[in-house]
């Protein structure tokens, strides 16, 4: 599966003040990760606009930024409802590490039977932990994903699970 260049790693949800500042929702593990970027990018069609970050700093859970030839009320106006997206190689992964976008889509397996249940769909994140949607032949199922239940994540093969019974039924 080839490697998305550019992740999403969240939305502009506002403006911030009247010089041109907007206020981002992180996507990132931290809104201290998305903070740290020294560039964002934004979508429209099959273009691609670079933006530098001029300043950005955390407020509560959100990211205020500056950016580069937005200098007005107006101009982050337009950019409010943005998603924005970074370069994979703006990150620097730990050892064992991955990108959610690089697991969509991988097998899941049960680590004794080799049973492939269906395929990682979404990744959901409500606060403890991430929450895996799997497609599965009967529809969709959810699956917390901690070191009970997920056993090893290996971005060539799939996700090998040990899951309780009845989780994929």
């Amino acid at each position: 599966m080839e490697k998305k260049k550019y992740l999403e790693c969240g939305k502009i949800v506002n403006t911030h003040g009247v010089k041109g500042a907007v206020k981002l929702e992180s996507w990132c593990n931290t809104p201290y990760d998305l903070a740290e970027l020294d560039r964002l990018f934004v979508k429209n069609g099959t273009q691609i606009k670079e933006y530098h970050v001029k300043h950005s700093s955390v407020f509560k859970q959100f990211v205020i930024a500056e950016l580069e030839d937005v200098n007005d009320f107006d101009s982050a106006l337009a950019l409010k409802n943005t998603v924005v997206y970074a370069s994979r190689e703006d990150f620097e992964l730990e050892d064992g590490d991955y990108f959610i976008a690089d697991i969509i889509g991988l097998p899941v397996i049960d680590v004794n039977t080799d049973v492939v249940y269906g395929t990682l769909a979404d990744v959901i994140n409500r606060g403890a932990s991430d929450i895996y949607v799997v497609k599965t032949e009967n529809g969709e199922r959810m699956m917390p994903a901690v070191d009970e239940f997920v056993k090893l994540v290996d971005l060539e093969k799939g996700i090998f699970v040990s899951p309780i019974e009845g989780m994929f039924d």
